[in-house]
């Protein structure tokens, strides 16, 4: 019986001739399908634990933020514990002092918004008059052309069941995600440089171990950096709107509600200012009789965006975090799908660390020049 010789072992010489080496093995490659159905599988877990996933990579995004501030403190001999509560009771005690000044006013205009959308209906009526012309006369050729269309349109009657006991539930699950997400900010600030050391210290080789933590370190400070600057900027740019707004006329307290707004929004490029544009469109019209007038908070916020998003930005961070417009829209709309306003948030940084983490690793750099 002929014995099969192992693939596995090198074919040594013999009379015949010099020894002849096997091929080398291809690594098995995945199919696209496998591809896709992973990627499947994986969205799915966000969405599905987007309850526990959420607290924590909100702990970790708002523990990116102060970090820089905390290396600061520390090169001034301040533990690292004392810096991070220090951090963090700061940043609470700002959050409440700013909720406090904005509770009014926002009740206010939550309960003026259905009077003042009544008086609001006939400047919008003014305003899009000429295109409900041009809708009825397009109708009208239409009609003429395809001959009377008689049938009704069905009416859909949809039904809600208001839950009472809805609003009890949500309570208590609101505060503890928000205490959930404040516990894990500060343990990330205080212990996530020795957890990530622990880590490390699996790592087989030492030259694993060394290029690992240059990795893990870099990635770390271009990160933070990058979240304290974008929220330095976006902060500014609240605080220049709402002085621009107070400059206008506008009260104080309502004037540091809108700036709140347009700092938080701009977390999300394009989707956030747009918004924010509609918002400032309709805070005009309800604020003002005169149409040019009511254009200007909006044109303002307009110019202070595009100040921002086209200058500011793009010289203080530089093109090295310069994302794609297309690619930046995608990750918005997949991460607002899956997470709603959170996700918004989350979008931007979670990209900007994708694409530190693809430059780093060889062989992935072109995916990191793909979201340029």
């Amino acid at each position: 019986m002929p014995v099969v010789p192992d693939p596995d072992e090198p074919v040594r010489a013999g009379p015949a001739g010099p020894a002849v080496a096997p091929p080398p093995r291809r690594r098995p490659r995945a199919s696209t399908a496998l591809v896709v159905l992973a990627a499947l599988a994986v969205g799915y877990t966000m969405w599905a634990a987007r309850g526990l996933l959420l607290p924590v990579l909100l702990a970790m995004f708002f523990a990116l933020v102060g970090n820089p501030i905390i290396r600061v403190l520390q090169r001034i001999y301040v533990p690292r514990f004392v810096s991070a509560l220090l951090v963090l009771s700061l940043g609470i005690a700002g959050t409440v002092a700013l909720g406090q000044q904005l509770v009014v006013p926002a009740g206010e205009w939550v309960r003026q918004v259905p009077r003042e959308m009544r008086d609001l209906a006939p400047k919008l009526r003014n305003l899009v008059k000429p295109v409900q012309e041009a809708n009825k006369a397009a109708e009208n050729i239409a009609r003429a052309a395809g001959g009377e269309n008689t049938a009704k349109p069905v009416a859909v009657v949809k039904t809600e069941v208001n839950d009472p006991y809805k609003a009890l539930t949500a309570t208590p699950r609101m505060v503890a995600s928000v205490l959930a997400v404040v516990l894990l900010t500060f343990f990330f600030m205080v212990y996530g440089q020795s957890l990530q050391r622990n880590a490390i210290a699996l790592l087989p080789g030492r030259q694993q171990k060394r290029l690992t933590v240059e990795i893990l370190q870099s990635i770390e400070h271009e990160i933070s950096r990058y979240v304290l600057t974008i929220s330095i900027i976006n902060a500014l740019v609240g605080l220049a709107f709402a002085g621009a707004l107070f400059w206008l006329g506008v009260p104080m307290d309502e004037a540091l509600l809108w700036g709140t707004m347009a700092a938080l929004l701009n977390f999300a490029p394009y989707v956030g200012p747009l918004l924010g544009m509609l918002i400032m469109l309709l805070m005009g019209f309800v604020a003002y009789d005169d149409t040019w007038q009511s254009l200007l908070p909006a044109l303002i916020y307009l110019g202070l965006h595009t100040l921002e998003g086209q200058i500011v930005t793009p010289i203080v961070l530089g093109a090295r975090m310069a994302l794609s417009p297309l690619v930046l829209i995608l990750a918005l709309m997949l991460f607002g799908w899956l997470w709603g306003i959170v996700g918004l948030l989350l979008a931007v940084p979670l990209l900007v660390c994708t694409k530190i983490v693809l430059s780093k690793i060889e062989g992935l750099e072109g995916w990191a020049k793909l979201l340029e």
